[in-house]
This record gives structure tokens, sequence and C-alpha cells, in this order.
């Protein structure tokens, strides 16, 4: 269903379907404004052995379960990055990472 402005409507993105946005770029979950006391809440096999955001393979956050496009989760949900937090269904950032998976 659309929206009045032709794009997809906000209840036409569903997280749990998608996680396009945690399998974009292996730059892409940085700690950013994190404190150490919210980093060090992150399993340590979580985070990027340089320190300065989530572990990946490839372009995949290891936090992401599941199947981009099918079904997919967060491991780490409640601890996630503020980057992670800040994307949100539709925006920009949703929308060029869906682009990028052909969703």
């Amino acid at each position: 269903m659309d929206d009045w402005d032709g794009l997809p409507a906000l209840a036409d993105f569903d997280c749990q379907a998608c996680g396009a946005c945690c399998a974009y770029s292996a730059e892409w979950p940085r700690f950013t404004l994190e404190d150490d006391a919210d980093i060090a809440r992150i399993p340590p096999a979580m985070v990027a052995p340089n320190g300065s955001g989530m572990r990946c393979e490839g372009d995949r956050c290891v936090a992401l379960t599941g199947k981009v496009g099918e079904a997919t989760g967060c491991g780490i949900y409640a601890l996630r990055p503020i980057v992670c937090r800040d994307c949100l269904p539709g925006d920009e950032a949703c929308l060029m990472a869906r682009q990028h998976h052909g969703l």
C-alpha cells in the first residue's frame, strides 16, 4: 500500500522480515555517541576487534539473526548501538539498505 506521496506506507516496513540495514555495510554499525558503559554491555565477541563498532562478517553485523528479506532479528536488540536505534523503518538509510538488497 502506498501513502499519499507515492512512497511505501510505514505499515509496509516490517523490520523483522527485512534486516537489510544490518547487512548493508561493515562501516555502518559504528559506535558514535555510546559511552564506555554502553559498549561494555555488548558481548565482547560482537564488538569489532578495533572497538569502533559492531563486529561484521562481510557487510553483515554478527548480531543479525535470520535471513535478510525473510525473517530477521537482533541478538542484542536492547543493547544495540545508537546508529542502529536511529535507523527507522522507511527512512533514507532504510530505503538505501533495502534497495541494496533488492527489497
